[in-house]
């Protein structure tokens, strides 16, 4: 049953290592500091507008649940946070609350309590019917269209058949009026993949590459046979290579995540031009507790970022993408093989 499956998700993500063994990318990958950075630091704006919504940080509680009582209260918490914050929070794939009408206050309950925050629906790409009931449950102000044919093939009950996605995008895009994010789930998109999904009438993409969850991690703690999960269980193509590959490829706006746990690593994404970042498992213990940890999480947020900001000279979030950064290691090589000049950033005024 989905409810079922979907609190094994969660009890394994809670009480389990499900990350990759892989790194982000984003360690090889450094602001340039500056001795006169001629901001002051109580007048740093961290303020964005995405997707026609304004934000106090850019930042977005990425899906994490729904579909399950045990997460009702879960995601009550995230709501109050997110509301009390004015960041965005995205939800779990609706389809649970869609199918079973039991479950539908699993997920009402975050715009009960987010009623002016940017809140973004979620359904999976095949879904196409399902699109108008999603946007309607929560008052969506985008939705989601999860990619996750990683976590399919790991998972026991998993749908392996991909064929039509690309239409079924298509469809949801063109029979909505609010913006429709691409979002994968732990493995990365790439530059082609990025520009099928501009060409189709995507408003956005939610990069969720590799170094934070591997969904073919959680999918290894449910099957059977344990085989096939070990051994893609690292599968996909690191974030910061991710964000920067649909970056170079696309015009659209950009959430780079995936294994982002702070605000300096933010910094670093937001200066390589995405728009904003999404967080989901820092967040998970928190949101068992209290709206107010989740809040502190937050704000604790928020002044690294605003740190990051201060000592590279950026007054807001626009003049941070302008910074200089040097690139280097594996992402650099990896970078170099996809022919893209790294030394371009180093060499921003």
């Amino acid at each position: 049953m989905i409810s079922d499956r979907k609190l094994a998700h969660l009890e394994i993500c809670k009480n389990n290592n499900v990350e990759h063994n892989r790194t982000t990318g984003f360690e090889d990958i450094e602001l340039v500091h500056r001795t006169l950075p001629e901001v002051n630091f109580e007048d740093i704006d961290t303020s964005i507008e995405f997707l026609g919504k304004r934000l106090d940080s850019p930042l977005i509680i990425s899906a994490i649940t729904g579909g399950h009582e045990a997460s009702k209260e879960i995601n009550k918490n995230l709501a109050i946070a997110t509301e009390n914050t004015k960041i965005a929070m995205g939800v779990g794939s609706q389809r649970a609350g869609i199918t079973h009408e039991d479950l539908t206050d699993t997920f009402t309950i975050v715009r009960d309590y987010a009623r002016r925050a940017m809140i973004i629906g979620n359904i999976g790409a095949p879904q196409v019917e399902y699109a108008p009931k999603a946007i309607e449950m929560l008052d969506c102000d985008a939705l989601a269209i999860h990619l996750n044919p990683l976590q399919e093939i790991i998972q026991p009950e998993g749908d392996i058949n991909a064929e039509g996605y690309v239409e079924s995008i298509k469809e949801i895009c063109s029979g909505t009026n609010i913006p429709i994010i691409a979002k994968e789930t732990g493995a990365g998109i790439d530059g082609r993949d990025a520009k099928i999904l501009e060409d189709i009438g995507v408003d956005a993409i939610d990069i969720q590459g590799v170094g934070g969850t591997s969904w073919a991690a959680v999918e290894t703690y449910r099957a059977e046979d344990p085989n096939l999960g070990n051994l893609f269980w690292d599968w996909g193509i690191p974030t910061a290579v991710s964000t920067i590959e649909v970056l170079e490829n696309t015009s659209l706006p950009v959430v780079s995540s995936g294994g982002i746990r702070n605000g300096l690593e933010a910094a670093k994404a937001i200066s390589l031009g995405a728009d904003c970042v999404g967080m989901a498992l820092p967040f998970l213990k928190y949101a068992y507790e209290s709206p107010e940890l989740i809040e502190e999480k937050i704000n604790q947020f928020t002044r690294e970022l605003k740190t990051a900001m201060f000592l590279v000279g950026a007054s807001n979030i626009e003049e941070l993408k302008q910074k200089r950064l040097i690139i280097t290691g594996k992402t650099r090589e990896i970078l170099t093989e996809l022919n893209i000049d790294t030394k371009k950033y180093a060499r921003r005024i």
